[in-house]
């Protein structure tokens, strides 16, 4: 066979090899001549070449070739599409969102007609284009017409998609609906250049272009080898002997023609010369076909180089005569079943098994699911795509390119992928992804402190080593780097499959990294071991150190996937694909970058020095002391005196690691000082803060809406532009006005009016007073209030506004050449619009507020302007109906206020439902609704008829005074440029409420487009439901049972939500979006019309406003493309509930502060990634690029993240607008602040898993990577270090403290000189200093936290403002949350790494008004950090009383604040009542469940505690699911290990190692025995209750069934006993060691962390070792206690169960009384506010910042009500005291009473013998 001499094209050549086809490459090209003229539609006169060139299709275009004549025949529905448009063609464009027929009635919903019905926002009623009486619409594609000189018209566009459909069987719905797509992305390009470039462009952007990824893939695959070859060979190989089967010699190397086509630039150039030669027909063929192999591709979509595979098959098959001679149509959805659905149900099964029809969830963690980018990855390189086989063995590859597509059906996919990342639960990807973090602390920490510690390595006798060992030792911080890349390295390999061609350089480079190991480890061997003073020691000394120096700052800035083989710029094709899909960053100009290498040095330059001189120094003179400090007369009874003389060395080693901990933590302090320092200066270059003088920027803001914001430079200025402006700001005004955020007094004064000029006859505009009297008066707030309400949001809006204009924007275009954009808001089960219930009634009796009430002490001058509003219609509409005269009745002004109230109340009178429903509305707008984001961004629509009318005064003149045709009109540009789709995933599912409110929403917003999930019955049974993507608006017919007619229906694979549910809504409804840009918003957004009138200028940020008018494929013109697209705009958010009290603005805080100022600076150096949600996506981008988010299942938690680092390491720049911002919600509540806390951690504990950080990490150059690891996740781990350092160093105090309370310390006097008279003293004085640098440190670290955001208010409201905010914030105790919520983060990110699972307990949405009761917030956060605040909390006690420095107050408030932080933050918390009532909740919490199931009891959550380790058992076949519990697999025996076995038996040996050392020393010539007496106190109680449960087992076994028919309390009654019994034994043991220890309290309080800690290893090893899993039903707990095991459902277990639940009952004994006296300790903690008056109304007061005066009322109880509350109070107040009492007496009774009754023993107990 025979190959042409050049190698074919890339994917034109047409694909019959054996033809000896025309070539693209070859002169003799036949172009075909294009000749418009020829009347019939068949431009393209055949030139007669058999196969028209340019890689050509062979098919002669459809209207002229014979056999598709008959094609619109042959089918039966044809005749129903149309009524007869036409020659008989179907015509798409009439079902476009066009449809003429929709009549003029669609409009009059029931609402329209009613008095005062215009919600507030509402749009104006919308008119279809024409009239019943049948004359088409207008043209939906204006820019798109004959006149414009269009390559290509509308019907032979249309007739592309019909054949295209016909030969590879597209749904019907999904080509019109990409016909509709289409249109619009050429109609919106060619708006703004001519026809012909629009259609290069877009080809250039999906197929051929500089940065289309459809060409990066087929060079990074080699496709282009593949093409050349085909399939004699095996591409695999191809690498190898490239082209050497052309017989020019053995290897191919004599040829001089494969050097150069191996090389890429050739192959580009001839990819280039393809593109170029292709007629329009072509390229529109490609898009076309592009688009609709991606329009049903469902999740194949997010694999997007699968997609390229299969459209290159497709192309290629099109192109061959098999395709061309195809007469019949094949059938419709062919290319769903075979293509789609058979990848889909691979990526389907990989996470679920289907089981009666039900998915359920595999147990399987990330590392064992072939997830979507592994999919992807396989399509990256030759050696995967050969891998692809068929049912029949043989491979895909060496089919010849055109058949491939047909066989697709018959491919094997289970067969084909493999894992190519494995994403596995470990802290390694922390050492891997990082590991120049670690080097960069470590081995310089090692540096210092080696350098400052001679006395460690001094030869015995002396302090100071000599100068050989000095240098030599100081060097092994080089080996210590070299140590930490040998690790990363060797972790490496676990996560990367060494099927993985990127094996080989990881082998390479260990050994690289062993040679320097030697070079920078080896003398220090020499040295200390044979020759400690010579001189050749000191040459080799110095030598080592410098190797080691340079070691370490290459290690630590050269990324590891650069070292000793270059995987991101080494020029091997062998390594493309990685370069083009991981490593294309898009370049940062020079001032960007030199600002980033400065910034970095600047925070390293500040660090390193600080660090040497604060810390390290700081610690040269304790290291001194105590290194050689050995113990002397101590001795232990068991273990002699080889522990108790060593207490020093311990001491230090832990102080050492806490030193360590605190250098990490100064970067972090570094890094944000210096960042926040560079956003100012940022913020100052930009112009956008406060600084700049005030009064200009209100005065100058006519001047700037007309340059800035009207598109005034293609304007022929025939009005002044006063004119113009007044008309924006007017409507600006109103708008407010129409939100009720204005009264009209403000709007008069606010207005541009017209008045009577000096000329008679004519008027002229007055400015209003606000711009003149801003210009004229020097103080800023003077005349503010005046024209705005103190402090209100109008005020708010209108100052950013005017601040914004002041920055440097982009250029607007006119309105009719602007590109056409999409809202895309998901949607699952968010409130569309409150009800009218929800708003006036109160949730439950812990609410105490209805939301009514709430949203009014929040937005009262709102709710008075909406109350003036209402009344004035109600009067309006009164005196309409009953036509009197509504100023005859001279009633007295009493009745007429009393009559009022119900205005005030609840805002309307009468409960027709269009009052109640302006009550719902202005509600909804306040609160978090779908509603509110809605009519927010439907301002855009807004926005663009405004500009257009402003901009085009002709238009308006052309009309005259037909207002109705001119909004139509208006309304035309608005729907033709911007779409709005909601992606309702529930729609179809929706009740019947939310389904009238959905209905609401398309009535008042007849444009917008809500995409959902339609689902069909299976046709025969067992087989798959069939789901449907499907789109209506507001113009779609209603059918009779009630819902709309969609206009698309396009079907889906399967269920298309396999993921964590947004990223699959998003992706279900992305074939509906239009025009070039996204906006992707959440449902608990706002807009406002103000910001929406900057929106050309924010699409201007895309850079693609003006086009070279070059073709993108001209040898000269590509160039004009080479610059780096951008991929992601990100925009600001301002969270609209930062005045709702501490909570909200800490939330708003944190907004402003990562959101605002972090993102500012992140996005000039190049390192923003995050995208908020009020962002814009460059859509073409990003779909061809697998979508806006990720979803795979747990792995993208934070889906949208995932999609900045895609852009980024494609080469999509992501920049970040100053000047635009829309509104957010967030969480108000505790709660829900933490739940959301929690996600945010847990999702960051996922992202450390994924591949996308590890190719950060690996191949960021060094300042870019140090900017995206503090950017991201530096904070989370700096969050992990600053609990850490709390713990070590509460460690190393109760070290010091033993050393302090048990040895004599020396004094010293005010001089310095070592008092007399202290033989054999120790020297601890630099220990004591040691430690205040220590707490001042970890003090320093949480303050930072609030300098940005004081930093950030005052530049952008003033000092003034910002103090204020500050004081606020420490008044309210923020710190304390800030403490809270750093271990929140904490905690998520370990236990995701450790378990994974992200679960938590939803503690649901609202407002934070009511009180949570005292269990559900235990139960919530005793895991995350109550527990470890408690035992913090006694390690305090002990360091308190062993070593106290004044400083450690400040830890007392931290430990505390971890403690009880919960409850300081939960509403009413201190009120007397509710606090006692409260108390007997809980009670009844911790006892319940025992007899019957009970939701919330302390069983539930000790069991729901457990199962993280244990899992649950499989769901069995048939039983209903358990509604308790969520599928946990069991957890892996690695996270086991480390966690719960290997960390609980280390504290615990500390701990013990410490209360050894302190009774070592002998009391009346007695050596205590330590370790015996733990084992007692530590084991006694723990075989007390085994000995009791055992007891009482044999009770209930023989009583439980006879007693059980008497009493359904039996169990509950056996429970409540053992739980005594449990509790008294604690106690117990408890008091006889604070006997044993002679009433010493810090021996005792010493041995109380010895028993908690040895306890506390002995539950998690047996929870850990001895059990199996759990069920899902708590039987067996109910079967223990009530003696009943038969008829539990247990089936075999019931014998083996009791032994199980043996061990579980004898660890919920220990835990009982753990908890139960930990929650009275905490309760104790809260009991003192209670007796300080007024201490509720000042708590609210601190919490909701509402005046005592504004606050809420407390709830109105009944007489009975009030009478039985009284009587729990009393009861329960007694209990309480008692209980409180005993424990306070046990403790304290024997300090007072010990000399009075004698009760300290005279001699040691027992003898000392325990």
């Amino acid at each position: 066979m025979s190959y042409p001499q050049a190698p074919p094209p890339p994917k034109h050549a047409a694909s019959s090899y054996s033809s000896g086809s025309s070539d693209p490459f070859n002169p003799q090209v036949h172009q075909l001549p294009y000749d418009p003229n020829n009347p019939q539609g068949n431009a393209y006169a055949p030139s007669g070449a058999p196969n028209p060139g340019a890689g050509g299709a062979g098919v002669s275009p459809p209207i002229a070739a014979g056999q598709y004549a008959p094609y619109y025949d042959n089918e039966p529905e044809m005749g129903h599409r149309y009524e007869g448009g036409g020659m008989g063609r179907e015509t798409w464009a009439s079902e476009s969102g066009w449809s003429g027929n929709d009549g003029p009635g669609n409009g009059s919903s029931d609402y329209q007609h009613q008095p005062g019905y215009m919600p507030s926002r509402a749009s104006t009623p919308t008119f279809t284009e024409g009239s019943k009486e049948g004359h088409r619409p207008r043209d939906p594609y204006p820019a798109w017409t004959q006149e414009a000189n269009i390559p290509l018209s509308k019907e032979e566009i249309e007739d592309v998609l019909i054949d295209l459909a016909n030969k590879f069987g597209f749904q019907k719905d999904s080509s019109r609906n990409v016909y509709d797509f289409l249109m619009i992305q050429l109609d919106s390009r060619a708006s703004r250049m001519s026809p012909n470039q629009a259609l290069l462009t877009l080809h250039a952007d999906y197929i051929g272009g500089e940065h289309a990824n459809y060409r990066k893939w087929y060079f990074a695959a080699q496709l282009d080898l593949d093409d050349a070859i085909g399939a004699v060979q095996n591409p695999g190989l191809a690498r190898v002997r490239s082209v050497a089967r052309r017989g020019k010699g053995p290897k191919g190397k004599t040829a001089p023609a494969t050097a150069q086509e191996k090389s890429l630039d050739s192959a580009t150039n001839r990819w280039r010369t393809a593109m170029n030669n292709m007629s329009q027909y072509d390229r529109l063929r490609q898009v076309a076909l592009y688009l609709l192999c991606w329009g049903e591709a469902a999740q194949v979509r997010f694999i997007p180089e699968c997609l390229c595979f299969i459209f290159k098959c497709a192309d290629d098959y099109y192109r061959s005569a098999e395709c061309q001679n195809r007469v019949d149509a094949v059938p419709e959805g062919l290319y769903l079943r075979s293509v789609v659905k058979p990848l889909y149900r691979f990526l389907r099964d990989q996470g679920y098994e289907v089981v009666d029809g039900k998915h359920l969830r595999r147990e399987r963690d990330h590392d064992k699911v072939i997830g979507y980018d592994d999919v992807n990855q396989l399509f990256w390189y030759p050696e995967g795509i050969s891998k692809i086989i068929l049912n029949d063995k043989t491979r895909l590859v060496d089919l010849p390119p055109a058949q491939r597509f047909m066989k697709f059906d018959r491919i094997e996919w289970n067969k084909v992928f493999f894992k190519t990342y494995l994403e596995k639960r470990s802290f390694f990807h922390l050492l891997v992804n990082f590991n120049r973090i670690w080097v960069l602390h470590i081995a310089v920490f090692w540096f210092y402190t080696a350098y400052n510690s001679p006395s460690v390595y001094a030869p015995s006798g002396s302090t100071s080593a000599t100068t050989p060992m000095a240098w030599s030792i100081t060097a092994l911080g080089g080996s210590v780097a070299t140590l930490i890349m040998i690790a990363a390295t060797v972790a490496e390999f676990s996560y990367i499959p060494t099927t993985w061609n990127n094996t080989s350089h990881l082998t390479r480079r260990l050994v690289f990294l062993l040679v320097i190991l030697a070079i920078t480890g080896g003398p220090s061997i020499y040295i200390a071991f044979w020759n400690q003073s010579g001189q050749v020691s000191l040459i080799l000394g110095i030598v080592q150190f410098f190797c080691s120096v340079v070691a370490t700052i290459t290690f630590a800035t050269l990324p590891s996937g650069r070292m000793f083989g270059d995987r991101v710029a080494g020029k091997s094709r062998k390594y493309l694909a990685n370069q083009t899909f991981t490593a294309s960053y898009p370049a940062l100009g020079r001032g960007p970058r030199a600002a980033s290498f400065l910034l970095w040095m600047l925070v390293f330059g500040c660090k390193f020095t600080e660090s040497y001189f604060f810390l390290t120094l700081s610690f040269r003179d304790p290291i001194k002391v105590m290194v050689g400090m050995k113990v002397q007369n101590c001795q232990d009874k068991y273990l002699g005196h080889g522990l108790c003389t060593n207490q020093a060395a311990f001491a230090l080693t832990i102080m050492y690691l806490m030193d360590l901990t605190l250098f990490f933590l100064d970067t972090f302090l570094w890094y944000v000082i210096w960042n926040t320092i560079f956003s100012i200066m940022r913020s100052f270059a930009l112009g956008m803060s406060i600084w700049t003088p005030w009064r200009d920027i209100f005065s100058r803001l006519p001047k700037r809406i007309y340059a800035k914001i009207l598109a005034t430079a293609d304007m022929e200025v025939k009005y002044k532009p006063k004119v113009l402006v007044s008309q924006v700001w007017n409507a600006v005004i109103i708008s407010m006005y129409r939100e009720h955020l204005l009264s009209i007094e403000h709007v008069q004064k606010l207005l541009y009016h017209q008045v009577q000029s000096d000329q008679p006859g004519k008027r002229t505009l007055r400015a209003p007073a606000f711009f003149i009297s801003q210009g004229e008066k020097n103080s800023k707030g003077s005349k503010k209030a005046e024209f705005f309400p103190k402090g209100s949001e109008a005020e708010r809006r209108i100052s950013f506004f005017a601040q914004s204009l002041t920055t440097a924007i982009p250029e607007p275009i006119p309105v009719d050449a602007m590109p056409t954009f999409t809202v895309l808001v998901p949607h699952y089960s968010e409130k569309i619009l409150l009800s009218l219930r929800e708003i006036i009634r109160e949730e439950d009796q812990n609410t105490r507020v209805t939301l009514l009430e709430y949203l009014k002490q929040l937005h009262p001058i709102e709710w008075d302007n909406f109350v003036r509003d209402t009344k004035i219609l109600a009067e309006e509409s009164n005196m309409f109906n009953n036509g009197g005269n509504p100023f005859a009745g001279d009633e007295k002004d009493e009745t007429k206020r009393a009559d009022d109230i119900p205005f005030y109340t609840v805002g309307f009178k009468s409960a027709a439902p269009e009052y109640t429903l302006r009550t719902r509305i202005w509600a909804s707008l306040r609160a978090q609704t779908l509603y509110r984001t809605v009519s927010g961004f439907m301002n855009y629509s807004k926005a663009i008829k405004l500009l257009y009318r402003v901009e085009n005064p002709e238009v308006v003149q052309l009309f005259g005074g037909n207002t109705d045709h001119l909004e139509r009109e208006l309304e035309r540009m608005a729907r033709r440029k911007f779409k709005f789709v909601v992606s309702m995933q529930r729609y179809s599912k929706f009740n019947k409420e939310e389904h009238e409110n959905a209905e609401f929403l398309l009535r008042a917003y007849p444009d917008l487009q809500i995409a959902y999930l339609d689902e069909e019955p299976p046709r025969k049974d067992g087989a798959e439901s069939r789901i449907f993507s499907a789109l209506i608006d507001g113009h779609s017919e209603i059918m009779p049972n009630g819902r709309r007619r969609p206009k698309f229906r396009i079907e889906l694979p399967g269920n298309p939500i396999l993921g964590d549910g947004k990223s699959d809504n998003q992706n279900h409804a992305i074939v509906f979006y239009r025009g070039e840009y996204l906006q992707l918003i959440d449902a608990n957004q706002d807009n406002y019309l103000e910001e929406c009138l900057k929106i050309r200028n924010v699409l201007g940020e895309f850079e693609e406003f003006r086009v070279s008018s070059q073709s993108p494929y001209a040898s000269t013109g590509h160039a004009d493309f080479a610059k780096f697209p951008v991929a992601i705009l990100g925009a600001r958010e301002y969270i609209f509930s930062e005045n709702i009290g501490i909570l909200g603005d800490i939330a708003a805080g944190k907004e402003q502060t990562f959101g605002t100022l972090a993102a500012r600076s992140l996005s000039y150096i190049g390192g923003k990634l995050h995208y908020g949600h009020p962002d814009f996506l460059n859509a073409i981008y990003m779909n061809t690029r697998g979508g806006v988010s990720k979803a795979q299942k747990g792995l993208h938690l934070n889906e949208d993240i995932y999609a900045g680092m895609m852009a980024f390491g494609r080469g999509g720049r992501i920049k970040h607008s100053e000047y635009y911002q829309c509104g957010k919600g967030r969480d108000l509540g505790f709660g829900t602040i933490l739940n959301f806390q929690t996600k945010i951690g847990t999702g960051m504990g996922e992202q450390m898993l994924s591949r996308e950080y590890y190719y950060l990490g690996t191949q960021l150059p060094i300042d870019r990577f140090l900017t995206f690891y503090y950017g991201h996740p530096g904070f989370h781990i700096n969050n992990i270090l600053v609990m850490m350092s709390v713990q070590v160093f509460m460690l190393a105090l109760v070290f010091l403290g033993t050393l302090n309370s048990s040895l004599q310390v020396c004094k010293y006097n005010k001089a310095g000189d070592i008092l007399p008279g202290q033989s054999g003293c120790y020297n601890l004085q630099p220990v004591f200093s040691w430690i205040k640098r220590c707490i001042i440190s970890i003090f320093i670290v949480f303050w930072i936290a609030f300098v940005p955001l004081f930093v950030q208010e005052l530049t952008e409201r003033g000092t003034g403002r910002a103090i204020l905010r500050l004081a606020k914030h420490f008044l309210s105790l923020s710190p304390v949350f800030e403490v809270f919520s750093t271990q929140i983060y904490m905690h998520s990110i370990l236990n995701n790494l450790t378990f994974g699972g992200a679960r938590y307990i939803a503690t649901g949405r609202g407002f934070a008004t009511t009180r949570i009761s005292f269990s559900i917030l235990y139960s919530r956060f005793a895991g995350p950090s109550i527990y470890l605040g408690l035992r913090t909390l006694i390690l305090l006690l002990y360091i308190t009383m062993a070593v106290f420095v004044p400083h450690i107050i400040y830890f007392w408030i931290t430990v505390v604040g971890l403690c009880i932080a919960p409850f300081l933050f939960n509403p009413h918390q201190f009120s007397f009542t509710d606090f006692i009532i409260d108390y007997r909740e809980f009670l009844r919490w911790m006892s319940r469940g025992n007899s019957r199931t009970h939701a919330n009891s302390w069983v539930g959550y000790c069991r729901l505690s457990r199962t993280r380790i244990t899992g649950f058992k499989r769901k069995r076949l048939g039983l209903p699911s358990e509604k308790l519990s969520s599928d946990v697999p069991r957890a892996p025996w690695k996270a086991i290990l480390m966690g719960e076995i290997i960390g609980p038996i280390c504290l615990a040996t500390l701990f013990v190692i410490c209360y050894l050392f302190v009774k070592s020393f002998p009391v009346e010539g007695h050596i205590q025995p330590g370790l015996l007496r733990i084992a007692i106190i530590a084991l006694g109680p723990i075989v007390w209750n085994m000995a009791f449960l055992i007891t009482l087992f044999l009770l209930s076994v023989f009583l439980g069934p006879c007693l059980n028919s008497y009493t359904n309390q039996f169990g509950a009654t056996m429970a409540a006993i053992a739980h005594f019994g449990a509790v008294v034994g604690q106690v117990a043991f408890f008091e006889f060691l604070w006997f044993l220890e002679l009433w010493n309290a810090s021996h005792a309080v010493l041995g109380v962390i010895a028993v908690i800690s040895v306890q506390r290893c002995i539950f998690k090893i047996l929870i850990a070792v001895f059990l199996s899993r759990e069920f899902k039903h708590d039987e067996t707990n109910r079967a223990w206690w009530t003696g009943v095991w038969f008829n539990r459902g247990l089936g075999a277990h019931a014998l083996s169960q009791p032994a199980r639940e043996f061990v579980v009952k004898t660890i919920e004994m220990g835990l009982y009384s753990a908890d139960f006296i930990a929650c009275h300790l905490l309760l104790f903690l809260l009991t003192p506010p209670l007796f300080i008056p007024y201490f509720d109304r000042l708590h609210a007061t601190m919490l909701f910042w509402l005046a005592p005066s504004q606050q809420i009322r407390p709830p109105i109880y009944s007489f009975r009500q009030r009478s039985q509350r009284r009587k729990i109070v009393f009861k329960y107040s007694i209990v309480y005291l008692l209980v409180q009492g005993a424990f306070i007496a046990l403790i304290v009774v024997p300090i007072i009473f010990k000399d009075v009754i004698h009760l300290t023993p005279t001699d040691t107990p027992f003898g000392a013998v325990i």
